[in-house]
C-alpha cells in the first residue's frame, strides 16, 4: 500500500483561481494536476498511489467552516482522507475541532505562515492541547515557503520547543521538517516524538542527509508525501529509493507507518 500523506486540492468551483493565484505567487507554473479532487484522483492512480491525504488550509476565520465543510464531504470518495483546519484568530476554533472530530476527520493541518502566527506563540498553545485531547494528527508546514517571505514561522527548533504540549498526541512535521532546513531538522527533531513527511524534498533534499537523519531518528517516523499538484508524487517516490533502506523500510515509509498512524 502507498499513501501520499501530504497533497491539496480544492472545490471545482474555486479550484481554477485558487491554482492561478498559488502559481503566480510560487512561481510554480506547470503543477502536476489542476487542483480539482478528480485531477489528484487521476494523478494518484497514474502513479500507483492507494490513498492520498488531504490537507485543507484556513487561511483566515471566515474561511474556517466553508474548508471544513468541504473536507468532511470528501469523506464520501474513494481513496482520500481529508484533514481539515482551523484559524487561531477564530471564535470558535476550539469548538470547529470538535466539530470536525464528530465528523470522523482525522487530523488537523496548521500552516504558521499562511495564517500569521510563530509556531511557538502562547495563544496557540490551547488549540495543541484541545487536538491533543481529541487524539487527532496536528500536521505543521515546516521550514521556508516558497510563496511567503522570511521569517520562518515555522522552524525545527521551535516545533521542537512545542512538542511536548501534545502529550505523546501524533505531530506531523511536513517537508523533512523544515523546507530547505534540513540540517536544523537534524539537529532539533531527529530522535524526537514528531513524524517527519518527505513533502516537496524531491530536488530539495539530499539522500545523504536524508538518510543520515532517518538513522537518528527512526524509519518508523518517516512518511511518504508529496504536496502534489506542486510535485508528482513518482518524484518522491523515486527519492525515497534513493535513501538506502531496506525493502521493508521502504514499504514502511511508502505506506506502513501511514496506514498506522491513520487506522486504516
Amino acid at each position: 500500500m502507498i499513501i501520499d500523506f501530504h497533497t491539496h486540492c480544492f472545490p471545482d468551483k474555486i479550484a481554477a483561481k485558487a491554482m492561478e493565484q498559488l502559481c503566480l505567487r510560487s512561481g510554480i507554473t506547470r503543477p502536476f494536476h489542476n487542483g480539482t479532487v478528480s485531477s489528484l484522483l487521476e494523478l494518484q492512480k497514474k502513479d500507483g498511489v492507494d490513498y492520498s491525504v488531504i490537507l485543507n488550509i484556513a487561511t483566515n476565520p471566515r474561511q474556517q467552516t466553508n474548508v471544513n465543510d468541504f473536507a468532511i464531504s470528501l469523506k464520501e470518495v474513494d481513496g482520500v482522507i481529508p484533514f481539515g483546519s482551523v484559524h487561531p484568530d477564530s471564535a470558535d476554533a476550539l469548538d470547529e475541532l470538535e466539530r470536525l472530530k464528530a465528523n470522523g476527520i482525522k487530523g488537523v493541518k496548521l500552516h504558521p505562515d499562511y495564517q500569521g502566527f510563530f509556531v511557538d506563540e502562547k495563544k496557540m498553545l490551547p488549540i495543541y492541547e484541545k487536538i491533543a485531547s481529541l487524539g487527532m494528527i496536528t500536521l505543521f508546514h515546516c521550514g521556508y515557503d516558497i510563496g511567503y517571505p522570511e521569517p520562518v514561522h515555522c522552524t525545527a527548533k521551535a516545533l521542537a520547543s512545542v512538542l511536548p504540549v501534545f502529550d505523546g498526541a501524533p505531530v506531523v512535521a511536513a517537508h523533512f521538517g523544515g523546507l530547505w532546513t534540513m540540517p536544523e531538522t537534524r539537529e532539533y527533531l531527529a530522535g524526537k516524538n514528531v513524524y517527519l513527511d518527505t513533502a516537496y524534498c524531491y530536488g530539495a533534499a539530499t539522500p545523504r542527509l536524508a538518510k543520515e537523519i532517518i538513522d537518528i531518528h527512526g524509519v518508523d517516523k518517516i512518511l511518504f508525501a508529496s504536496d502534489s499538484p506542486w510535485n508528482a508524487p513518482s518524484q518522491d517516490i523515486e527519492l525515497i529509493k534513493c535513501f538506502g533502506l531496506n525493502e521493508d523500510e521502504e514499504k514502511a515509509v511508502l505506506g506502513e507507518n501511514a496506514r498506522k498512524l491513520l487506522n486504516l
